[in-house]
């Protein structure tokens, strides 16, 4: 599976109207409510990588309504505002396309939060994996926090992770037979680590600015 590849996505959500990645988002979201940012209504949350799930009707059902939808297949925005407006009669949300190893806001989100998008992002190496991880961190205000669900129990153990890792919930997949081994997927919350003295701040970019109303689509930094 070319997973890292945007022609892959493009041809999957051409006819894909709904997935979910290794847990459905009620069960995610059953987890993550004790980690998610209050008030929900000043709250800002950047989801990477979307695709075709509904995790992002479940955080406006609890009351986070600035929610920045990022994906790098155009398609999944027309999933998206389909699936918000099949929900709620309407889209408040934004959906911008953009590649997620290229974020360059800085310091504006409480929460980044992916569903298996850093197992796709790792599929084409440390590198782009490392560029993602910077990103995010840059992305969020101080205090703020990433929640990433992978399939692995080492995604996050290189040595340079610009974050603080812990695991915060296993969630077992299911059995063919009884006596199966254990295998689990993982749900990591992931503070930035302090920078480093002399460390220069990121600049600001135009990534993601201009968005202006909820409800906005808007291209970002395409692959």
């Amino acid at each position: 599976m070319d997973f890292e590849k945007q022609s892959y996505w493009h041809e999957r959500f051409s006819h894909e109207e709904s997935f979910e990645w290794l847990v459905s988002s009620s069960d995610f979201m059953a987890v993550i409510d004790p980690l998610l940012p209050k008030p929900p209504e000043t709250a800002r949350i950047l989801q990477l990588g979307f695709g075709t799930s509904d995790l992002h009707t479940h955080l406006r059902r609890r009351g986070y309504e600035d929610v920045t939808n990022v994906d790098y297949e155009p398609l999944a925005v027309k999933r998206g505002t389909d699936c918000e407006e099949r929900a709620f009669g309407d889209v408040r949300m934004k959906y911008v396309v953009a590649d997620v190893t290229r974020l360059e806001e800085d310091g504006v989100y409480d929460l980044v939060i992916d569903k298996s998008t850093v197992d796709a992002v790792s599929c084409a190496g440390g590198e782009a994996f490392q560029l993602m991880a910077e990103g995010v961190k840059r992305s969020l205000k101080p205090g703020g926090v990433w929640i990433s669900l992978s399939l692995s129990a080492l995604r996050f153990s290189a040595a340079d992770l610009p974050f603080e890792v812990e695991v915060f919930h296993r969630f077992p997949t299911p059995k063919l037979k009884p006596h199966d081994p254990d295998i689990f997927n993982f749900c990591y919350l992931l503070h930035p680590k302090p920078a480093s003295p002399g460390e220069l701040q990121p600049r600001r970019s135009s990534f993601m600015m201009g968005l202006g109303e909820a409800g906005a689509v808007s291209s970002g930094l395409k692959v």
